[in-house]
């Protein structure tokens, strides 16, 4: 199952769960029907769920879709039915019970809490009335989203349209930041040197490793040369929900060319946790892991060190580079000496309609209880590549100041999750003003949450030339490598480009950056 496959399967949680929120109260009528708000047009639109069963009722019926179903000869109709009617893919009452109280479940649903009201009843939430709800959805066989909604209390819902339509402008403005940086400059080139494997041949295998903050032992992938490892570590994080296999090409692009990489399943936050989660078998990931996911890298370096892994001999561990993809790109940043905060968490996860709200603020503001405890620094990490960081709200301004490693910023120019503009430019352009310390940004044209990354027989994907000239600068700096405003580049004048995605760097143009 893809990665997109299994973020859908996420939000039919959010969306299920979201639809009950927003009525879950004590016991009342069955919801009936759904206003839905048209500013544009200045009128409402009304559907009854109870034409919504199956196309035949949805022709006869008297509500507004059912006249624009019959005007369009039942187009429109089948389609929705199919939609409503399909059963969800989750244990849902399972899920919900694991699951209320969350924190993440609840950044969750305020969003959808925010687009969705139910006449006369209060937006509150109780485990007990939610799983009221699910039982009466349940008993009706399959869990479809019609069920849940004709579960919900009260009898009319109503969905903002206009606080949708503000959604998408906010998304677009989100957008634009980067578009803008990208037009003004070249997109890097290509150099056969870094797009081609490797001499070495490389193999890939699976260890374990116990450590005494987690229950079971960590689960790794090693790639690395069969011989003429060049004895240099690199650490890749996976995002959440997903799992190595979603780097394993960056980890071999780098093996053939000599180094030894290293890649823990977080189990906190990994494939097999989100599929546990959605059986209802665990509550979602807590704000524990925050801290958890970067004492499983500083874990593995330290294994390499003392010689628990089987890895080649002489491998160095006092100077590593560590990669990382969303919430993995978090933690290469906290490894790389960025302090989380809870100061801007407390000021804005409950402000819904921020300019800068992103879907990204449903984690980082999962994290507020944990945040101030989470500064987990390796002096080892000298570089880090952070690809699409959620890390506008957990890192307060000025958290360069203490960082002991270089950064490689990557953000996609069309990712909705963590959008550019304010999880990438307005952070990095805050630092480059104050500090200058050495640290890059590039923008991929194109670039969103799930295309930057490679399987193992892809061989790198688009970003292989840039991660191997990041990491191959940092070992050839040796000390020169720590942040500073001195610091010589880690990276050559170009190169580094692909030609399926193009890769600009825009560090510069960030002191004069304004919104």
């Amino acid at each position: 199952m893809t990665l997109l496959h299994r973020t859908h399967r996420a939000l039919a949680l959010a969306l299920a769960s979201g639809a009950l929120l927003a009525g879950a109260a004590q016991p009342a009528r069955a919801l009936e029907e759904i206003q839905l708000r048209m500013p544009l047009l200045d009128t409402n639109f009304s559907i009854k769920l109870s034409e919504l069963r199956d196309p035949d009722r949805l022709f006869a019926g008297t509500s507004d879709l059912a006249q624009l179903n019959q005007a369009t000869n039942g187009t429109i109709g089948r389609t929705l039915v199919e939609l409503l009617n399909s059963p969800l893919p989750l244990q849902t009452k399972a899920v919900v019970t694991e699951s209320v109280g969350s924190p993440l479940l609840s950044q969750a649903l305020l969003l959808v809490s925010a687009l969705i009201g139910v006449d006369g009843v209060p937006i509150n939430l109780t485990s007990m009335a939610l799983e009221s709800a699910l039982q009466q959805a349940s008993a009706k066989g399959n869990l479809t989203m019609l069920n849940v909604l004709q579960a919900m209390p009260g009898t009319t819902a109503s969905i903002d349209l206009e606080r949708g339509l503000f959604a998408l402008k906010r998304l677009a403005s989100q957008q634009q930041p980067a578009d803008r940086l990208l037009a003004a400059q070249p997109a890097g080139t290509e150099s056969p040197a870094l797009s081609r494997p490797g001499p070495l041949t490389v193999q890939r295998r699976e260890t374990i490793l116990a450590v005494p903050y987690r229950p079971e032992p960590l689960r790794l992938v090693v790639i690395s040369p069969t011989q003429g490892a060049n004895g240099r570590l690199v650490l890749i994080s996976h995002g959440l929900w997903d799992s190595p296999r979603s780097f394993e090409g960056w980890a071999r692009h780098l093996a053939s060319h000599g180094y030894t990489v290293l890649m823990p399943y977080h189990p906190g936050s990994d494939q097999s946790q989100q599929q546990a989660m959605l059986s209802g078998k665990v509550p979602p990931p807590g704000p524990a892991e925050l801290r958890r996911r970067p004492m499983d890298i500083t874990a593995l370096i330290d294994g390499a060190a003392a010689g628990k892994l089987g890895l080649p001999p002489g491998l160095k561990t006092d100077s590593v580079v560590v990669l990382g993809q969303s919430w993995g790109a978090t933690t290469a940043l906290q490894l790389a000496g960025a302090t989380p905060s809870a100061a801007l968490l407390e000021k804005f996860c409950r402000d819904v309609m921020n300019p800068s709200r992103n879907l990204s603020w449903v984690l980082q503001c999962s994290f507020l209880s944990s945040a101030d405890r989470a500064g987990l620094s390796d002096p080892r990490v000298k570089a880090v590549v952070a690809v699409s960081p959620p890390m506008s709200l957990l890192f307060s301004a000025g958290a360069a100041k203490a960082m002991n490693a270089r950064v490689l910023l990557v953000s996609g120019s069309r990712d909705f999750v963590v959008p550019a503009g304010p999880e990438a430019i307005a952070p990095m352009a805050a630092e480059a003003r104050a500090l200058g310390g050495g640290h890059r940004l590039v923008l991929a044209k194109g670039g969103d949450h799930f295309n930057l990354g490679s399987p193992y027989a892809e061989a790198g994907g688009p970003l292989r030339r840039l991660i191997l000239a990041w990491v191959n600068g940092t070992f050839a700096a040796g000390p020169a490598a720590v942040p500073g405003p001195a610091a010589p580049s880690l990276l050559p004048p170009d190169g580094w480009g692909d030609a399926t995605i193009p890769l600009a760097d825009v560090t510069a143009q960030l002191k004069g950056w304004s919104p």
